[in-house]
């Protein structure tokens, strides 16, 4: 593991510095897959910038809400409870993040394709 991770914790247990910049723990890190807990308050990717990665990454929203935008167009509105797959090489931006509630994500990194 690269960094020292938690043995336990809280997902919905909101870091005091959530208002000032967006938070990512990492809670799981094994051969193959990853496990992040994104907390977002008011957040969204810089504008031109775009996230291209080179494994899949699904992703929940358990609290607050998001929209995803795609280079294809695409637009995602997620609330409480969606889920999304993003497939590996998706290029795809956050383009708004609530700041009350604040957003609160579930990331799981796999290789492309698993």
């Amino acid at each position: 593991m690269s960094a020292r991770v938690p043995p336990r914790g809280s997902l919905f247990e909101l870091p005091a510095t959530c208002a000032d910049h967006e938070v990512l723990e990492v809670l799981l890190d094994r051969p193959g897959a990853r496990i992040e807990r994104i907390v977002s308050a008011g957040q969204a990717t810089p504008a031109g910038e775009w996230y291209d990665q080179p494994g899949d990454e699904w992703v929940a929203l358990l609290s607050g809400c998001a929209t995803l935008l795609f280079d294809d167009g695409r637009r995602e509105s997620l609330a409480p409870g969606d889920w999304l797959l993003i497939p590996a090489h998706a290029r795809h931006r956050v383009a708004f993040t609530s700041a009350e509630p604040p957003c609160v994500w579930l990331a799981v990194h796999l290789p492309q394709g698993s």
